[in-house]
């Protein structure tokens, strides 16, 4: 028996990549993109930084499934699939016709490679949890692969549609970090560290070619020198611009658009939970209570950015508004520190990478952490250096980090996570949450999660970054929301 079975066209296909793409201009053009972080390898499936995924989602690399700009999955290699009755067998008929950009082609082989390479017990990948659940992967025959799970995944194909889990050659996994090789519409190029990285279309794609002829990856990590470049036209986007504080001056010139919408960036004052007085959620909740979570937005996204009071974006239909439980309030602060032993005050490290948001908003919370009687000592570090220092060691305190990836809730239920959050109760809300496949049955395990991480402070919840892009007035097909990090040139073309 089949339960589900998802049929594309060959129309409906070409409509769910093309629909918004015009005709090509007569004279193909490139496009280059402001990107502040660069990132520290081109390989999605072997690091966590989303600058990754910003230059290599939906360009060079592609998965079974994909983000839509809306937010929607859609077929990608798989341009069909079957589910079992029971929910746990799905089956995948590949794309006909793709091309490795090495030349070798794409087949179910790549597939296997790829998920049991991700779900090894070695595996690097940053997204592991993505791939716990799948129990076997076998090739069926060239074009079709069978992935069984352990137990039935309502999000799975969700989870095939991350970054993370894109497709990967065996001849080339090894060395994607500097030289990917992918099947998408744009092909590596070259990377000049500490400049650009730079693609070009590949003629030989297998599905709807690209409208660019090269799109470059241009780093400016100062503020003040993106404003810069884009006036004078040496970015033709800034997807994620880092000085909103100008977005007027852009908004008055009719060289420009402005780009805004919402992102999946929930912004928080990560907590490490295991290091000395954060261990006790007085002392976690005293935080909290410090922030004013609307100075920090007024004054380091100028207004641009949703209050939040967990970790859940705002315009989910499943958010659940909990800012209530940790509202500004210094007196609170001040008591909760005494009874936990720290009346005379106490001493964190606050350790900041380069993201604008980050940078300024530490001085912000620096100011009302020492209102209350925290000190921090506070350290700018690069992004490398915070990948290893915070992320994987978590050697730190306090960090200011946005998360952007989608429905990561689940990030707290991992145990080696650098939060230190150690809490078997809601480990079972996300093992429940993976059963569940009625929408209101979700929305209510999601709820008690929310709640859940609310109530133990876990983290400083502040705030969901707004999208706030700048593009040339004439760029096209350009994403309004941001579902998934990305900077998906996929679509994009020149009007004029």
């Amino acid at each position: 028996m089949i339960r589900n079975l998802f049929r594309v066209s060959a129309l409906a296909a070409t409509l769910a990549f093309g629909a918004t793409l015009a005709p090509a201009p007569a004279e193909a053009r490139g496009v280059v993109v402001g990107m502040q972080l660069e990132p520290p390898g081109l390989d999605p499936t072997a690091g966590a930084a989303a600058a990754i995924r910003e230059v290599t989602y939906a360009n060079i690399f592609e998965g079974l499934t994909r983000f839509m700009g809306d937010g929607s999955v859609a077929p990608a290699l798989a341009r069909s699939w079957e589910i079992s009755e029971d929910g746990l067998v799905y089956t995948f008929a590949l794309a006909e016709g793709v091309l490795f950009h090495d030349g070798t082609p794409m087949t179910a082989a790549d597939v296997k490679f790829t998920l049991d390479r991700a779900r090894d017990p070695d595996s690097t990948n940053a997204q592991k949890q993505l791939f716990a659940n799948i129990d076997s992967v076998e090739v069926i025959d060239d074009l079709t692969v069978q992935v069984t799970l352990s137990t039935p995944q309502g999000g799975f194909l969700g989870n095939m549609a991350w970054g993370d889990a894109v497709i990967l050659s065996p001849g080339s996994a090894a060395t994607n970090a500097t030289n990917p090789v992918g099947t998408g519409p744009f092909r590596f190029a070259q990377w000049v560290q500490g400049d650009r990285v730079e693609l070009v279309r590949n003629d030989d794609y297998w599905g709807e070619p690209a409208r660019l002829d090269s799109v470059t990856f241009k780093f400016i990590s100062d503020p003040n020198a993106a404003f810069a470049a884009m006036m004078a036209g040496d970015i033709d986007v800034f997807p994620g611009y880092p000085a909103p504080e100008t977005l007027s001056l852009f908004e008055a010139d009719p060289r420009f658009q402005l780009l805004l919408g919402s992102t999946e960036g929930e912004t928080i004052l990560s907590t490490n939970n295991t290091s000395g007085p954060l261990a006790d959620v007085r002392v976690r909740r005293a935080i909290a209570h410090a922030l004013d979570r609307q100075e920090i937005i007024d004054g380091a996204m100028f207004g641009f950015g949703t209050p939040i009071g967990t970790h859940f974006p705002p315009h989910s239909p499943d958010y659940l508004d909990l800012t209530h439980l940790s509202e500004h309030d210094p007196d609170l602060s001040r008591q909760l520190l005494a009874e936990a032993g720290f009346a005379d005050g106490l001493r964190l490290r606050l350790t900041l990478p380069p993201p604008s948001y980050a940078r300024r908003g530490g001085e912000i919370v620096a100011a009302q952490l020492r209102a209350v009687g925290i000190e921090t000592e506070t350290s700018n570090v690069e992004w490398a250096q915070w990948l290893e220092q915070v992320f994987r060691n978590t050697d730190y305190d306090l960090t200011i980090i946005a998360h952007v990836e989608r429905d990561d809730i689940n990030i707290y239920a991992r145990e080696d996570y650098y939060f230190n959050y150690d809490n078997p109760a809601f480990r079972q809300l996300m093992a429940d949450l993976d059963l569940a496949t009625d929408p209101m049955d979700r929305r209510e395990i999601l709820h008690a999660a929310q709640r859940m991480i609310a109530e133990d402070y876990v983290n400083g919840f502040m705030f969901q970054i707004g999208r706030t892009g700048v593009a040339a007035a004439g760029l096209r097909g350009l994403w309004g929301n941001v579902p998934t990090p990305a900077n998906d040139m996929t679509a994009v073309y020149w009007a004029d």
